[in-house]
């Protein structure tokens, strides 16, 4: 019986290390024909232009072609089925936000899609401030005085998000809770229309990502208050964060590359240290700063599988405060 037991498990080891050393030629030989990124946003989306450019830098590394797949619609329920009903087999990949891997899960009450059992993370990219902005016609100079204005004037005042179960929805209720004011969720489905109404007077605060308004801000028609990473941007340094009024606020999106699960693993640790030295490139770092995405240099799949599993806890937390209930 011993010797039964004994011999099972050399066999089970046997396999195990056979697995792992096919993973391994599997890993050598890949990648031998072009590779798919599937996108759940539209082409020209700022999601879209930043995929597009670390997926033609990462492709002169890996030597073959890597084709960006847009498939909008459905609050990136299309875009996770696609990727997340693709073959294992390292030629497929989704490039998703915190939305599609993250705030979906507390605003479906029948998600389509398991994030994390149907996909295996494999790097995170960059992490996108976003920015509390007010109009033209408001008087006051910082974040306080915002807040000082919405107490004044409870329900009174207007804020401009993408809806109020986005991610810039959450964030902006969750500073109206922290801070103890109310304010009228205006929800736009496009940030320009979003921000001419916020020039226009129709509208009193913004809560978008930093790229969206950059260049507004930079003229002078609207004012920055405030932004939701931890440190100052390189793009905004003279712009104070929220955790500087509010202690331990800090809510930035996110960008980054999960596959269907089952994916070999030896795959996504090469696509993994591949992104590494793609974002590691100076060149790369600045445009993805120009774009609005902080480059995350250093994480790999496990460091990443960790931010995940965090970020998930940290969201049901914040969706719990505010009062988010799934649809």
């Amino acid at each position: 019986m011993q010797r039964r037991s004994f011999n099972k498990g050399l066999l089970g080891a046997a396999a195990a290390v056979a697995t792992g050393l096919q993973g391994a030629a599997w890993a050598q030989a890949w990648p031998a024909r072009p590779i798919k990124w599937i996108l759940s946003q539209p082409a020209g989306s700022g999601p879209d232009i930043l995929a597009r450019f670390v997926a033609d830098n990462l492709s002169r590394r890996l030597g073959q072609p890597i084709v960006v797949d847009n498939r909008p619609g459905g609050q990136n329920v299309i875009g996770a089925q696609a990727a997340m009903r693709s073959p294992a087999d390292g030629y497929t990949f989704y490039y998703a936000t915190t939305a599609a891997m993250v705030t979906n899960v507390f605003t479906f009450k029948a998600l389509p899609y398991d994030p994390e059992k149907d996909f295996a993370p494999v790097r995170l990219i960059g992490r996108s401030p976003f920015v509390i902005a007010a109009g033209p016609a408001f008087t006051g100079n910082s974040l306080a005085d915002a807040v000082a204005q919405a107490k004044a004037q409870p329900d009174k005042l207007a804020m401009a998000t993408e809806g109020p179960k986005t991610f810039s929805g959450m964030l902006a209720d969750s500073f109206a809770a922290m801070a103890g004011i109310k304010f009228t969720h205006v929800p736009y489905n496009k940030a320009p229309d979003a921000i001419q109404d916020l020039i226009g007077g129709r509208v009193n605060f913004i809560c978008l990502p930093e790229a969206a308004l950059l260049s507004y801000i930079r003229s002078g028609q609207i004012k920055a208050l405030a932004v939701s990473s931890a440190q100052r941007t390189a793009n905004l340094p003279s712009v104070p964060t929220l955790s500087e009024t509010f202690a331990g606020f800090e809510y930035t999106g996110w960008n980054g590359l999960f596959a269907p699960a089952g994916t070999p693993a030896a795959i996504l640790d090469s696509v993994s240290r591949e992104l590494e030295a793609v974002l590691k490139q100076p060149e790369v770092a600045q445009r993805l700063l120009t774009l609005g995405s902080i480059p995350e240099t250093k994480m790999n799949v496990a460091e990443f599988d960790a931010f995940m599993r965090a970020e998930r806890t940290r969201w049901a937390g914040i969706v719990k405060t505010i009062g988010i209930k799934p649809e």
